[in-house]
């Protein structure tokens, strides 16, 4: 489910301005009172204020009327539309957030929606004291923002904690800035942990029973040591308000970035150079793997890391630098906050054996998006088609006219999938037909004519094998489907 950066309607996860409420139970243990740890805590958050000029479009502000050329009225109307629509742009809207001091000389962070777009950004301290705030640097990818303040005197900050001591149950405390009030103290507990709400690559969240409301995204959640150990950042809303589920990025995800976000004013993660995809049950029978377990590579980002030292396509991801990738969405995180440069142990599971590769990391290219690795090939002029029954679709090699009637990118190499039969083992994994498929078995072998995979399949079914694995291609994305062979 996607995640939205405001509330919203019904059964949708809301991003919003938030603090950590009391929940309607206590725990036992609970302290008799937060009140000497609120006194210590509630210097260090800020709230924070943005201000952005609210553009018009040319098009719907004020328009002058048409006048004859010439005419006495022509003059004075343009002056009274151009004075209008000045005052228009000068209009501005104004929001509030939360932040919280993690260094005495004014550093402050916060959430990157917080301040996203804004022309002016204020901090005001606990005593009521506003300073003009510097962006140093944003991560949308984790939604955080570092900025900076000009202090009289130092600023009393906050340490981070360790997020992953955080246990179920322990208590958390945050303060914030909920409607604008100014410091607000509230507690609740953690009810979970690694939390993925579908917000970004990096989603591995606290969730918390707490009360979230608007005007404090940004703000720390604490322990009962005084250490920021979440930042809080979203709640589930089906009607806007608070049901009791909120979550918080994990200080051991926010430190690294905020560290790198005060060094070099952007994100540095390590690299390497692989789209993945999940290991379901299906594919984990084909590949001969005991369970369903680690991360598929379904493609190699050209001249990246993963393709330099021989990760291939098919290769499933088993550990990473002596880390148990247990499931897909761990990869990310693990390989982004692995300090670039580094060279690391990869453990992967290929052709039924575990395989340990040497590999050294990049730094992951920020504003590219190319991940698929271009296999250059030639087809020729025409092409008889195979019809495979027992993959319920229709094949061919590839030629000029398939190119051309599919949108097949010129590089692009293997079998094109020309027909799909309604109902059959393709049909049911959503295959559309102009499809390409890369690789087929469980040796995952280049195929580039249709009797290569109508040999593959034979071999299969040779060998009681209820289901083979295929890479597909489609709409320049590649991924791996286990389909059923077994009916066929």
């Amino acid at each position: 489910m996607k995640i939205s950066r405001r509330l919203v309607s019904s059964s949708v996860f809301a991003i919003a301005f938030c603090v950590i409420g009391a929940g309607t139970g206590f725990a036992r243990g609970a302290p008799d009172t937060f009140a000497d740890l609120a006194a210590r805590l509630l210097p260090s958050v800020v709230n924070i204020s943005t201000t952005q000029v609210q553009k018009k479009d040319q098009k719907s502000g004020p328009q002058v009327p048409h006048f004859p050329e010439g005419s006495p009225f022509q003059d004075f109307f343009k002056e009274f539309f151009d004075r209008q629509q000045r005052d228009t742009h000068k209009r501005r809207a104004t929001s509030l957030g939360s932040g919280f001091i993690i260094d005495a000389s004014g550093y402050i962070v916060t959430n990157n929606h917080v301040i996203a777009e804004a022309d002016e950004i204020t901090v005001t301290l606990h005593d009521d004291t506003k300073l003009e705030a510097k962006l140093i640097g944003r991560d949308p990818k984790t939604d955080l923002a570092l900025l900076k303040v000009k202090p009289k005197t130092k600023l009393p900050a906050v340490p981070f904690g360790d997020s992953d001591k955080t246990r179920v149950g322990d208590w958390v405390v945050a303060i914030g800035n909920p409607f604008g009030l100014g410091g607000t103290v509230t507690a609740g507990i953690v009810s979970a942990r690694q939390r993925d709400i579908n917000s970004g690559p990096y989603d591995d969240f606290i969730q918390t029973d707490a009360s979230i409301n608007r005007g404090n995204s940004g703000g720390p959640m604490f322990n009962l040591e005084g250490e920021v150990i979440g930042i809080n950042t979203a709640i589930f809303s089906p009607s806007g308000g608070s049901v009791g589920i909120g979550f918080a990025i994990p200080a051991n995800l926010a430190r690294p970035i905020i560290q790198q976000l005060q060094k070099y004013g952007k994100p540095r993660r390590g690299w390497l150079g692989v789209r993945i995809q999940t290991v379901t049950d299906e594919i984990a029978q084909s590949l001969g793997l005991d369970a369903a377990t680690g991360a598929l590579v379904a493609s190699l980002t050209k001249g990246g890391p993963a393709e330099k030292y021989k990760i291939k396509v098919g290769d499933v991801i088993l550990k990473f630098d002596g880390k148990t990738v247990g499931e897909m969405r761990r990869l990310p995180r693990i390989v982004a906050e692995t300090m670039i440069g580094k060279a690391v142990q990869v453990e992967v599971w290929r052709q039924g054996m575990r395989v340990r590769l040497p590999v050294t990391l990049g730094e992951f290219p920020e504003n590219s998006a190319k991940l698929a690795a271009e296999m250059p090939g030639a087809a020729p002029e025409k092409a008889p088609l195979l019809e495979l029954k027992e993959l319920g679709m229709t094949l061919s090699m590839l030629t000029p006219e398939l190119r051309e009637q599919f949108k097949l990118n010129q590089n692009a190499d293997g079998v094109v999938i020309t027909k799909i039969k309604p109902a059959g083992p393709a049909a049911e994994k959503r295959i559309p037909a102009g499809a390409i498929i890369r690789k087929i078995g469980p040796d995952q072998e280049i195929v580039k004519t249709p009797d290569q995979v109508k040999q593959k399949v034979a071999q299969a079914r040779k060998d009681n094998l209820d289901t083979i694995l295929v890479l597909i291609e489609a709409g320049g994305a590649q991924r791996f489907v286990a389909l059923n062979i077994a009916k066929g």
